[in-house]
C-alpha cells in the first residue's frame, strides 16, 4: 500500500512539473495550429480579414487552387524544397561526419578548431544570409573574384540572378550553416563507442575502411538517423536564409514552400491560401517525423 501511495505521489508530482510545459504547448503551438487549419478552409483575404461574417467556408478549394490554379507554383516550390533539402543534407552530413572523425581524435588545438567550426552555427541565419548574398554578388563578390583569380571563369557570374546558380548559392550557404550541427551530434555518437572494440578490430587485422563501415557507422546508426531526420526537418522549413538571399527568385527558381506561404499571406494577402501552403509543409514534416519514430521504435525492438 505504501509503495502504491508513493507511486501515485510521484505520478502527481510528474504531472505537476509537466503542466507548465503542456500549457505552453497548448497555448502557443496547439491553438495557432488549429486556427491555421481552420483558416485554410475559409476564404480570407485582405477584404474579409476583419469581418468574420464575410469569411466564407470553402472546404478544400484553397488546397485545390494551390496545386491546380493558373498562378500556382506550390508544386514547383515543393520540388525546389526537396532539391534544396537533399543537396544541403548530403554535403552537410559528409563534411560533418569527416570533421567528427577528425575532432574525435586528440591532437594539439583540437578544442580550439572545433570551437571555430561552431561559428557558422552560432551566427544568426539572417546575418549568414546577408554575408553569402554579398559573397555571391555579381559585382565585387569574393566568390567571383576567387574563381576569376584561379582562371576558372573569365567574367563574373550572376549567381543570384540565374535560376540554377541561385539555387546552388542558397544550398552552399545552408551547407556552411549546418555543418557544425551534424558534426557535434556525430561526435556525441562517436564518444559512445568503447575503445576496446577498435583495439580488437586492429588486432584482427581490420583496416581503416573496414573499421569505419563495419564498426563505426553501425554503432552510431541512431545518431546518424537523428542527424538526417532533424537535418531534413530543419532544412525543409528554412525560410530566413533563402528570403534574405533571393526572396524565392529569380523566376521562382528558389521559391520554397515556406517562402511561398509567407508570400501568399503577407505580400499577396491571401491568408487562407497561405495557411493552406503552411499546412502542406506541416503534413510533409509530420510524415517524416512519424517515419523517424517508427524506425527508431523498430530498432529498439530488435
Amino acid at each position: 500500500m505504501k509503495g502504491n501511495k508513493r507511486m501515485d505521489t510521484a505520478a502527481k508530482m510528474g504531472f505537476l512539473f509537466a503542466a507548465p510545459a503542456v500549457l505552453y504547448m497548448l497555448v502557443f503551438i496547439g491553438y495557432p495550429m488549429i486556427q491555421n487549419i481552420i483558416l485554410s478552409f475559409k476564404n480570407v483575404d485582405v477584404y474579409t480579414f476583419s469581418d468574420a461574417a464575410k469569411q466564407e467556408f470553402v472546404g478544400l478549394r484553397n488546397y485545390a487552387e494551390l496545386f491546380t490554379g493558373k498562378n500556382s507554383i506550390l508544386s514547383k516550390a515543393i520540388m525546389n524544397t526537396l532539391i534544396f533539402t537533399v543537396g544541403s543534407i548530403f554535403f552537410q552530413f559528409i563534411i560533418g561526419f569527416g570533421l567528427a572523425l577528425l575532432f574525435n581524435k586528440k591532437f594539439p588545438g583540437c578544442s580550439f578548431f572545433r570551437g571555430v567550426t561552431m561559428i557558422s552555427w552560432l551566427l544568426p541565419v539572417t546575418v549568414a544570409g546577408l554575408l553569402f548574398k554579398f559573397m555571391f554578388a555579381s559585382s565585387g563578390g569574393i566568390i567571383n573574384q576567387f574563381l576569376m583569380g584561379l582562371g576558372l571563369v573569365k567574367e563574373p557570374l550572376d549567381w543570384l540572378l540565374k535560376p540554377g546558380l541561385a539555387m546552388a548559392a542558397a544550398v552552399a550557404a545552408n551547407i556552411w550553416i549546418g555543418i557544425p550541427f551534424n558534426m557535434m551530434l556525430l561526435i556525441t555518437g562517436l564518444t559512445t563507442i568503447p575503445g576496446d572494440i577498435y583495439e580488437s578490430a586492429s588486432l584482427d587485422g581490420a583496416g581503416r575502411l573496414q573499421t569505419l563501415f563495419l564498426i563505426t557507422i553501425p554503432m552510431i546508426k541512431p545518431a546518424i538517423m537523428s542527424v538526417l531526420t532533424l537535418g531534413f526537418v530543419y532544412t525543409f522549413k528554412v525560410f530566413d536564409l533563402v528570403w534574405v538571399m533571393t526572396k524565392g527568385g529569380p523566376v521562382n527558381s528558389t521559391e520554397l514552400v515556406s517562402t511561398y506561404a509567407y508570400r501568399l499571406s503577407f505580400e499577396e494577402f491571401q491568408f487562407s491560401q497561405g495557411a493552406a501552403a503552411a499546412n502542406v509543409l506541416f503534413l510533409i514534416l509530420l510524415a517524416v517525423g512519424c517515419f523517424y519514430i517508427k524506425t527508431i521504435s523498430d530498432d529498439e525492438v530488435m
